[in-house]
């Protein structure tokens, strides 16, 4: 029986995550997911491709929902309470434009000095309607497209097969920053296959498969750049059909709902028959 074995919420985009025993599941995610974004003085998004470092600073929202406290190693922490009020300012994602919410001096004071740039913090506005693309559209916060990326851990074991046949060290599943990490199924790469699912009393539809980038070179503890693996060993057997290097699937959330860890995975729609048969 396929089981969640775990859930993980990114509350600001490239920073670490954090492990949830349970939570409800809104159209845009997990709680707070992608919900804020660090921005350059321009506005445009700041990721772990070119500041590594965004890795191991640690948001942590209190369970109200009010306040926002990041840390990181050597640093220190900073809180402040969440503005969701303030004037509106342009933003970009992958080159699209948004609305943010600047959440003030004391957060961008103390991120920059941990990233070594000029940096601000923002957070989607109330009304931020974005529409996310797929196989079934639907929407996220500050997330590279849908709401909610799910691996499984047979797809994680065959790739870490394949880099100790390679004489390499194994990688953990932080690597690939998923939100829901699925243990039982012996196959790898179900995910891909899956096309209706529900998890709890919530329900999520396939939307498209996960084209990884540099990220996944970085070690998500340390912060820092740890190429070339592992995109060179999945660039030999994970191609996309369009071309991309894949691992792990993008879904959306088709009906809100509560899950936890430990809840049943029970797959309702198959891209062609379903294993075994």
């Amino acid at each position: 029986m396929a089981t969640v074995v775990e859930l993980i919420s990114y509350p600001i985009k490239g920073c670490a995550g954090v492990s949830l025993a349970d939570a409800p599941l809104t159209e845009a995610g997990l709680p707070h997911d992608r919900s804020f974004m660090v921005v350059g003085e321009d506005g445009v998004f700041r990721s772990q491709r070119r500041y590594p470092r965004l890795a191991v600073i640690r948001p942590e929202v209190d369970p109200d929902g009010q306040r926002l406290t990041l840390s990181a190693p050597g640093a220190g922490e900073v809180g402040f309470g969440i503005d969701v009020a303030s004037a509106r300012r342009d933003v970009e994602l992958f080159g699209a434009p948004y609305q943010g919410i600047d959440q003030g001096e004391d957060a961008a004071g103390w991120l920059s000095e941990v990233l070594g740039a000029p940096s601000r913090l923002v957070r989607v506005p109330p009304e931020h309607d974005r529409v996310t693309d797929g196989w079934i559209p639907g929407t996220s916060g500050y997330a590279d497209s849908s709401a909610v990326h799910i691996i499984s851990r047979s797809t994680l074991d065959t790739l870490n097969q394949r880099l100790a046949e390679a004489g390499g060290a194994p990688l953990p599943m932080s690597r690939f920053r998923p939100n829901i990490v699925i243990g039982g199924w012996e196959e790898p790469y179900l995910e891909d296959r899956v096309r209706r699912m529900a998890i709890g009393n919530a329900e999520l539809g396939f939307a498209k498969l996960a084209v990884r980038c540099a990220v996944t070179m970085v070690d998500q503890s340390t912060g820092a750049k740890a190429g070339p693996e592992p995109l060179r060993t999945l660039a030999r057997y994970r191609r996309g059909p369009e071309g991309g290097t894949v691992f792990g699937a993008k879904f959306s959330v088709t009906r809100p709902g509560e899950m936890a860890v430990g809840d049943e995975v029970a797959v309702t729609g198959w891209d062609g028959p379903p294993p075994g048969e």
